[in-house]
């Protein structure tokens, strides 16, 4: 082989065999797209390729795009490379790309969780000579508990409110973790309500038959006081907003694996604050790096620097790589919101 499978550049990953760039950040020919979030999928490139299960909201975040499928495990000939979409349960739809060329296989692994969680596909290792991993939460302070149990303190926060009066507004991502919740929220304690961020999305996956519970879109028409006791889910940019002051008397939630962090939901202004991420946390990260058999590994985003020196004292050949994924969590709502 003449040079690596895979290359970083200003533009994006990039595979010269296959002349197609991975989540690239500025404009290219062919963009393979992991998923949906608006670091990973931008507008502007001339030909787009996505798994089958993430087209739909792509579609609607990107509008008129072409844009074209493949399913989960199909492989597909791209120049003098083969790749090939797998699961990366990270939301609905999400990827993992596999790219072989000339006997070598590098895996990129976008955005990941390996723990299911009931809607998501969810995430498959695959054997790999290079690995380009996320490492978000890559610090031994991320450890997720359970998600059983952060369902049953969440649900246990609404009753309190509903037997209160008062309305509870819980702020997470519109494409994702907000229908994550949803599927994890006990309907027999009141109302389910949406902000349209949510409720937008909610409809794209409902129509691909993922199961999402009975939802109410806010709206000014809405009648707030024939929904009491009500479940708010709304992206965390409403937090504190004119829409969000519209709940009188409500408490407020934050539902993030930065929460993890003391001082995060302070200053969030929220009342409370429950860990639930859809990355990988450390043992997760470690589990997934382990399964792919890679002796080479890339840091894309995340806490880099501190995580490829510790795969390095394991024997790792472990390097960062600079990308323009992840960032502020609040500025990637926000675009998201505007999708």
């Amino acid at each position: 082989m003449n040079g690596p499978v895979l290359s970083f550049t200003d533009r994006g990953i990039y595979c010269p065999a296959g002349d197609f760039h991975i989540d690239p950040w500025r404009p290219v020919d062919r963009a393979l797209i992991t998923h949906g979030h608006a670091d990973h999928a931008r507008p502007g490139h001339r030909a787009y390729l996505a798994t089958e299960a993430a087209a739909p909201v792509i579609r609607h975040r990107l509008g008129d795009i072409a844009l074209d499928t493949i399913r989960f495990g199909e492989e597909r000939r791209i120049g003098g490379a083969t790749v090939s979409f797998h699961p990366a349960g990270h939301i609905p739809g999400s990827a993992q790309v596999r790219v072989e060329v000339g006997g070598e296989v590098w895996v990129v692994s976008g955005d990941y969780k390996t723990t299911p969680d009931g809607l998501c596909e969810t995430f498959e290792p695959v054997r790999c000579h290079a690995f380009v991993t996320e490492c978000t939460f890559g610090l031994p302070v991320f450890t997720w508990r359970p998600q059983a149990e952060i369902a049953r303190e969440i649900n246990d926060w609404w009753a309190r409110c509903a037997a209160e009066g008062r309305p509870a507004i819980l702020g997470a991502y519109s494409l994702g973790k907000a229908q994550r919740l949803l599927a994890l929220l006990d309907p027999g304690i009141g109302p389910i309500l949406t902000h349209g961020a949510v409720e937008n999305t909610n409809a794209v996956l409902r129509a691909q038959g993922y199961a999402l519970p009975e939802t109410h879109h806010v709206t000014p028409e809405l009648d707030l006081k024939a929904h009491p006791g009500a479940m708010v889910i709304a992206p965390p940019s409403a937090l504190g907003s004119k829409w969000s002051r519209r709940f009188r008397n409500a408490s407020t939630g934050v539902a993030s694996g930065w929460m993890r962090l003391r001082g995060v939901r302070r200053r969030r202004g929220a009342d409370r604050g429950f860990v639930l991420s859809d990355h990988a946390d450390w043992s997760e990260l470690h589990a997934a790096i382990e399964a792919t058999g890679a002796e080479r590994i890339f840091a894309t985003h995340g806490y880099t620097e501190i995580f490829a020196r510790w795969l390095s004292s394991r024997g790792y050949d472990a390097e960062v790589v600079p990308t323009e994924f992840g960032g502020d969590e609040d500025a990637i709502d926000a675009a998201e919101d505007a999708a």
